[in-house]
């Protein structure tokens, strides 16, 4: 009985850091909307990733269209991101950096993986497109940390 509940506590918190994922994902849209109409991000990694992962899926889909796969698609991955966050031991999710820190490590771990594999230079958006990416996904991490779900599973 002891470790279903434990199981389910997890299951809990996963689930619930995932729904914060989802929301630090939206955030983040908005984040994003302002450094592409600045200049700063030319293509954000969203889509970048569909363009070089799924280039028959994205240019299938009409012009028009493209930015709300490209947001949906978002959403997707910060909800997968908010669960891994979830999976992380309690006393880690407690601590007020572990959001943040969650966040760059999500950002480096995309620039130094997959930005790599599907042959995404991390250069392309110049030093300013960086640092607003890396703000957004630091942004990220705190909404994903901030509520205090985490504490009560």
């Amino acid at each position: 009985m002891d470790a279903r509940k434990r199981i389910r506590g997890t299951v809990d918190a996963t689930a619930r850091a995932a729904a914060r994922g989802a929301i630090a994902a939206m955030a983040m849209s908005g984040v994003r909307q302002a450094t592409t109409s600045l200049g700063l991000v030319e293509h954000t990694p969203p889509e970048q990733l569909l363009k070089h992962a799924a280039p028959a899926v994205f240019y299938r889909v009409p012009v028009n269209r493209r930015p709300a796969l490209v947001e949906l698609i978002h959403w997707g991955v910060g909800a997968a991101g908010g669960a891994m966050f979830g999976l992380l031991p309690r006393p880690i999710r407690r601590r007020a950096w572990s959001g943040p820190l969650f966040g760059f490590l999500f950002w480096a771990g995309f620039e130094a993986t997959a930005a790599k594999k599907l042959g995404i230079d991390p250069r392309r958006q110049g030093l300013g497109g960086q640092v607003a990416l890396l703000l957004d996904h630091t942004l990220y991490g705190a909404v994903v940390g901030s509520s205090p779900w985490p504490h009560a599973d």
